[in-house]
C-alpha cells in the first residue's frame, strides 16, 4: 500500500510540474535586434516588449546584436533554442541580407516560424524646395531632359533607398547617379543641403521635414496614402508604371518554437493593439500597424522574397 501512495504522489508531482512547465512564459524572455540600440527597430522592440511583459507578468527584455545589415543577430536567434525565450525582432532586411549577400548563415525561411508582422514603413520620394519637379512626373520629365546630370541618394549599395530609386529608375526610365551616404538621416541632411536632387528616405525620417516645407514629397512608396501626408500620392497614383515598395518590422522565434506559444504571443499582440495608445506609438511617425496571422505573414514573406528577388536581378546588385 505505501509503495502504491508513493506511485500515486509520484505521478502527481509529475502532473504538477508539467502543468507549471506548460504556463509560458515563467522566466525573462529576450527579444534579439539585429540592430543597435536607438534604431527604429530597437525602439519598436521596446515598445512590443513593455507590451508582452505586462500581458504576460513576465520580464521581456531586448537583446541588441547590431552588424552586418543585421544578419549577426539573425543568425544568434536562428542558432536559439526554439522554446519560446529566444525570439527575433525581424525586418525586411532579413530577406533582403541572402538576396544580396554572397553567404549568410541562416535560411531567412526555414530557419524561422513567424508571429506576426507589426508595421509597415514607407519611403518617401523628397527633393529640395527649390526643384523644378513638383510632382513625380514632373521629376521624370525633368531627368529625362537631362540625363545623367541628376543625382539620388542612398543608404549604400542594397539598402532600401537604393533599391527604392532605382525601381523608380527602371519604372521611370531615366537615368540618374547614385550618390551613396551612411542612412536615412545623412540622405535628409544631404537634400537640406541641396547636395543631391532627390531621394527615398524612410517615412519617420523625412516626413517632418516634407511636412515643416524643409523637403517637398512627391509620392510615397506604400500601397495607400499616409494618414500623417494624406496629400501626397503613392507612386502607384503618381506615375503610370507606379510601385510599391515597403519596409517593415514583424516578430518572429526559431523554428520549432511550440505552435501553442507562437500562438499566445500573436494574441497578446493582437489584444495589445486594441490600446489606441500602444497603435499611436508604434504608427505616429508614418508607418502602419499591420497585424496579420503566422500564416498569412508566412505567405507573405515568400511573395515578397520573390517580389525584392526581381528587382535586385534588375539592379545587378551584389554585396559581400
Amino acid at each position: 500500500m505505501t509503495k502504491t501512495l508513493a506511485l500515486l504522489a509520484l505521478a502527481a508531482s509529475l502532473l504538477t510540474a508539467g502543468a507549471a512547465h506548460a504556463e509560458y512564459p515563467d522566466k525573462p524572455v529576450r527579444i534579439i535586434v539585429p540592430f543597435i540600440a536607438g534604431s527604429a527597430p530597437d525602439v519598436a522592440a521596446r515598445q512590443v516588449a513593455q507590451r508582452l511583459t505586462a500581458s504576460f507578468g513576465q520580464q521581456f527584455v531586448v537583446d541588441n546584436k547590431p552588424g552586418v545589415a543585421g544578419n549577426i543577430g539573425a543568425e544568434v536567434a536562428a542558432r536559439a533554442a526554439p522554446d519560446g525565450y529566444s525570439l527575433m525582432l525581424m525586418t525586411s532586411s532579413h530577406i533582403l541580407s541572402p538576396l544580396l549577400y554572397a553567404k549568410v548563415n541562416y535560411d531567412p525561411l526555414k530557419d524561422f516560424v513567424p508571429v506576426t508582422m507589426i508595421t509597415r514603413i514607407p519611403s518617401l520620394m523628397v527633393v529640395p524646395p527649390s526643384s523644378a519637379a513638383k510632382s513625380a512626373m514632373e521629376f521624370v520629365a525633368l531627368a529625362k531632359s537631362m540625363p545623367g546630370k541628376l543625382n539620388y541618394g542612398s543608404g549604400g549599395a542594397g539598402s532600401l533607398a537604393h533599391l527604392s530609386a532605382e525601381a523608380f529608375r527602371l519604372a521611370a526610365g531615366i537615368d540618374y547617379t547614385h550618390v551613396p551616404y551612411k542612412g536615412a538621416p545623412d540622405i535628409v541632411l544631404a537634400l537640406l543641403g541641396k547636395q543631391i536632387d532627390v531621394g527615398f528616405p524612410t517615412m519617420p525620417t523625412a516626413f517632418r521635414p516634407a511636412q515643416q516645407g524643409a523637403l517637398r514629397a512627391l509620392a510615397v512608396t506604400s500601397a495607400r496614402r499616409s494618414k500623417v501626408m494624406p496629400e501626397v500620392p503613392t507612386l502607384l497614383e503618381a506615375m503610370p508604371n507606379g510601385f510599391e515598395l515597403d519596409a517593415w518590422l514583424a516578430l518572429a522565434a526559431p523554428a520549432g518554437t511550440p505552435l501553442q506559444i507562437v500562438t499566445r504571443l500573436h494574441s497578446a499582440l493582437a489584444e495589445s493593439l486594441k490600446d489606441p495608445g500602444f497603435r499611436s506609438a508604434l504608427d505616429s511617425d508614418g508607418s502602419e500597424v499591420v497585424l496579420n496571422s503566422p500564416a498569412e505573414f508566412t505567405a507573405l514573406l515568400q511573395t515578397e522574397t520573390a517580389k525584392w528577388q526581381a528587382l535586385i536581378t534588375r539592379v545587378g546588385v551584389k554585396l559581400e
